[in-house]
């Protein structure tokens, strides 16, 4: 009879996130992990095999928190697209700065290993490209319904404006962990509304 885990998985996985989230992948080394999750070598290993996967079950639960409250957001029929749109950029950059209070920006765990990982890991390359489609697909389908309704009046196509929206957050997210005030990054988000509705 195989004995019970003696440790709670979810919070060993949360805690390897912020240090991969925080560090990367690379430079995340297992005495890293152990010293985060309070895991022995051992239980790591036991547990997630690998350091590279225990990362991709890392990744994985990210890409499913983060999609879960923005897409929340593109989703709510009761409000206009571009007023989702802009809950979502505020979301965004409000994120940057709660990560600032609580130690430090880190940006965002995917445009982070789409920067370290993509070109060189396919596993890792295949989830991003996943969660990449579907992102640009509630995007496109929160425009759409904006175009239809008249307050996304740009004369881009819906797929040009959700790949814009999507590049408009990494770009957030990057100047974030590169220091940028809130001002700035207000004024980012500000601007690519503005593209929306010119």
């Amino acid at each position: 009879m195989a004995r019970p885990r003696r440790f709670d998985e979810e919070r060993a996985l949360d805690a390897a996130m912020r240090t991969f989230w925080a560090n990367g992948y690379e430079a995340t080394s297992t005495q890293d992990l152990c010293a985060a999750t309070g895991l022995g070598r051992s239980s790591i290993y036991n547990t997630f095999h690998s350091k590279h996967d225990l990362f991709t079950r890392v990744l994985a639960r990210y890409i499913d928190a983060m999609n879960a409250a923005q897409f929340a957001l593109l989703e709510d029929r009761q409000r206009p697209a571009i007023e989702r749109i802009r809950a979502l950029l505020a979301l965004v950059v409000d994120g940057e700065f709660r990560n600032r209070r609580e130690g430090g920006s880190i940006g965002c765990l995917t445009v982070n290993t789409t920067v370290e990982l993509a070109g060189r890991d396919p596993e890792t390359a295949r989830m991003l490209e996943l969660d990449l489609a579907h992102r640009l697909t509630v995007l496109r389908a929160t425009i759409e319904t904006g175009k239809r309704e008249g307050d996304i009046t740009s004369t881009r196509d819906a797929d040009s404006l959700a790949r814009f929206v999507n590049g408009v957050i990494a770009g957030i997210r990057v100047a974030g962990q590169g220091g940028a005030d809130r001002a700035a990054l207000d004024g980012i988000a500000a601007t690519a509304l503005d593209a929306l509705t010119c």
